[in-house]
């Protein structure tokens, strides 16, 4: 080959908590390491999301008393993801997850907490938990990172202040007009956000106090970050990678990499040829909540030598909203409060509108026909629901703004049939849908669908309604209603790899020095979603594991 413009011994693509986990743990072990980031900011899908790390067995929860074990794990994987991915695969996981973590807690800044109250997403599953398998990042002062803060991506935000709670906070902090210890635990957000601000701490919570630590760790070890800089082809000898052409500050340079590359860069929810290519027909680019960067250059690469990929008709899929700005909003408190519904055009419920995220978007996908459109659905709520919990982008008791009126972003009428026939939904479906729903609120059971029988469902319910939390009655006017798509956090599907992170061929012969990590490779969680923090955990598991292999590469 023609000349190295620059040589190194690991070459990371991607700059979230995969891809800085894998160049951290592969420095650490003694390799020389250059990470590229393909836009003006680092951490990618993983800075903008809520920052849990789903890791059962982990050494958090011995330590709290919480009965956990390798056995469950697996008991649970099987129960939820099936033999929809390799056994080896989840068995890699679990038995690695809790070294990862581990790993980073006793080397890197990196420090969690246990979401001793956060259910599995199927807690009633064989092996399922209640309780503490979710881990999250304890709030980081961005303050040590200098000017590194500087260009950490940021997640958009409508507030004057920009509020830092933790994961575990925010579903006290949704719902702090119904308990007094949340209203406290509110205030204490609040005065902790505005200390933040005026004193200059410059704190970072949930997914920015992942990769914050992360980033300090790396720098510590003089591992260079460039920005700015996108990988257009990986460079193969003899079927092995051996290194990459990118391009920075307008031109191409190739990169040498002796033991290898780490694909990290995220999905393709920004790719509207190959969503339209691989996905539903209905999906676009524009309902993802995931970075920007994600549009697929890892699949385009690794195809381009001759990889496997798998799921890539899955996404990380979440009813969504749009605001006014084309924003995507992922809903989760409010599909769980009492007094809220989910209906189709015909006006009629489809699913559990509790259940976890993913499932709900596969209902939408399942009960989508030419008959009755559930894409779009309707989620409709009355005042009393506005005056208690939040709803879309607005809190409780908070005034709709004209600009989301205006844009039909949310609708609002003095009865149901008028709200009815402002979104184009069956006036009589509703009213009757509404009726059989607020009898079965009165008894406390959800006959249709089973919402509130399950601990997940009543994690983010209301704790002071009885007889189920998940349940109130729709009743008091105005009415209000918000469209939602099956939106994302990023897709799910990407090439195939082994539990060393290997890419793997259509063969399943390894792709020697080549490996993929978080939602650039197939997912090990299958078209499901165990539990919260089921995106990143995988992503720094098999981020750990690369950089492990890839370490006995080098001589």
């Amino acid at each position: 080959m023609a000349d190295w413009d620059s040589e190194t011994d690991l070459l990371v693509v991607g700059s979230g908590a995969g891809a800085l986990t894998a160049a951290f743990v592969a420095a650490r072990e003694g390799l020389e390491v250059v990470v590229l980031e393909k836009t003006e900011c680092w951490g990618g899908s993983s800075s903008l999301s809520g920052g849990g790390v789903w890791v059962p067995n982990n050494s958090l929860m011995r330590k709290a008393g919480i009965p956990d074990s390798l056995e469950q794990a697996r008991a649970y994987l099987d129960a939820t993801v099936g033999d929809r991915v390799p056994a080896a695969r989840k068995e890699a996981y679990a038995v690695e997850a809790p070294r990862m973590v581990e790993y980073l807690l006793r080397h890197s800044h990196l420090r969690f907490e246990m979401a001793r109250e956060y259910p599995d997403y199927y807690p009633e599953r064989p092996g399922g938990t209640t309780g503490g398998r979710s881990l999250d990042p304890v709030i980081f002062r961005g303050r040590r990172l200098g000017r590194m803060h500087d260009t950490l991506r940021q997640m958009q935000s409508r507030m004057s202040v920009r509020l830092i709670f933790t994961a575990g906070e925010a579903r006290k902090l949704m719902l702090f007009r119904r308990k007094l210890r949340y209203t406290l635990t509110a205030a204490k957000v609040f005065l902790r956000s505005v200390w933040s601000r005026f004193s200059g701490e410059k704190l970072l919570a949930m997914g920015r106090a992942l990769v914050g630590p992360l980033r300090l760790s790396l720098d510590e070890l003089g591992v260079p970050l460039w920005l700015d800089t996108s990988v257009t082809e990986l460079i193969a000898e003899e079927g092995r990678v051996v290194g990459a052409v990118a391009e920075r500050e307008g031109r191409p340079f190739r990169i040498r990499a002796r033991a290898g590359v780490v694909l990290a860069a995220g999905g393709f929810p920004h790719n509207r040829e190959m969503r339209e290519r691989y996905q539903p027909a209905l999906i676009g680019t524009k309902w993802s909540s995931a970075s920007p960067g994600n549009t697929g250059d890892a699949a385009r690469m690794g195809l381009e030598l001759g990889a496997a990929t798998d799921l890539m008709e899955e996404a990380w899929w979440g009813p969504t909203s749009v605001l006014p700005d084309d924003m995507p909003l992922f809903l989760l408190v409010e599909r769980s409060c009492p007094g809220s519904i989910i209906v189709n055009s015909a006006g009629r419920r489809f699913t559990n509108e509790s259940a976890s995220y993913i499932d709900v978007v596969h209902a939408m996908f399942e009960a989508d026909d030419p008959e009755t459109a559930s894409i779009p659905a309707h989620l409709i709520v009355d005042q009393r629901f506005r005056d208690r919990y939040p709803f879309v982008s607005f809190l409780p008791g908070q005034k709709i703004s004209q600009e989301s009126l205006d844009s039909g972003h949310v609708t609002c009428a003095e009865s149901l049939e008028d709200l009815a026939r402002a979104i184009d939904v069956d006036p009589k479906g509703l009213c009757e849908t509404v009726a059989r729903f607020n009898d079965m609120a009165a008894a406390g059971s959800d006959l249709d669908f089973g919402r509130g029988a399950s601990a997940y469902d009543r994690y983010y319910g209301d704790p002071t309604v009885e007889p189920n939390p998940n349940l109130g009655p729709i009743g008091e006017p105005p009415f209000y209603a918000v469209t939602i798509y099956p939106g994302d956090l990023g897709t799910k599907g990407g090439l195939v790899t082994d539990v060393h992170a290997r890419v793997l061929r259509e063969d399943s012969s390894p792709i020697e020095g080549l490996y993929a990590v978080g939602n650039s490779s197939s997912t090990v969680m299958g078209t499901t979603y165990p539990g919260a923090g089921s995106t990143l955990g995988p992503a720094m598991t098999f981020g750990y594991l690369a950089a492990l292999h890839a370490r006995e590469q080098v001589g």
